[in-house]
């Protein structure tokens, strides 16, 4: 009965539902990921109890995913902010000066080598993620894992890049 109820939800509110998690997030990628967060809380939910007002606590639970997704979003954001005051452009062009350029060479040693001690799986959800650009959703697909699993890998992969490089930048 709960697989009917949420494919009726999905059906009458899911471009509502889509535009609401986009104006919170603020970009589609975030909000198909916290979309889908949102329906696999509600088939658990409805597992386990009778909800009164379905399209009411969809868009509740959608807040709350989205709330934590936010929080994360900045946290990540939050690990990986500049560090130092090269413009990253410059050294790109071989505009910065020399000094600079050679700074700017350890640091990205240093950053892959930290990603290349990270546990293969780790490795590959993280460069997924951060090269590749894929939602959370999408690398949980393609590698046949859980999004929590996904999410997972990349803190531990964040809070180990950013422990490993902490002293140099």
């Amino acid at each position: 009965m709960s697989a009917g109820l949420i494919e009726a939800l999905h059906r009458c509110e899911g471009a509502r539902l889509q535009r609401f998690l986009t104006r919170l997030l603020g970009n589609p990628a975030d909000a198909a990921d916290a979309a889908q967060e949102t329906y696999l809380r509600l088939v658990k939910a409805f597992d386990r109890t009778e909800i009164e007002q379905p399209r009411i606590f969809l868009f509740f639970v959608a807040r709350n995913v989205a709330l934590n997704l936010g929080a994360r979003r900045r946290l990540e954001k939050g690990l990986f902010s500049p560090l130092t005051d090269l413009d990253l452009a410059e050294v790109a062009d071989g505009q910065a000066r020399p000094e600079q350029q050679v700074i700017a060479r350890q640091q990205l040693r240093l950053v892959a080598s930290a990603i290349d001690r990270l546990p293969p799986r780790c490795r590959e959800v993280f460069l997924l993620s951060t090269l590749d650009g894929l939602p959370n959703g999408v690398i949980a697909a393609r590698l046949g894992i859980s999004r929590n699993m996904v999410e997972k890998h990349l803190m531990k992969a964040f809070l180990h890049t950013r422990r490993t490089c902490r002293d140099f930048f």
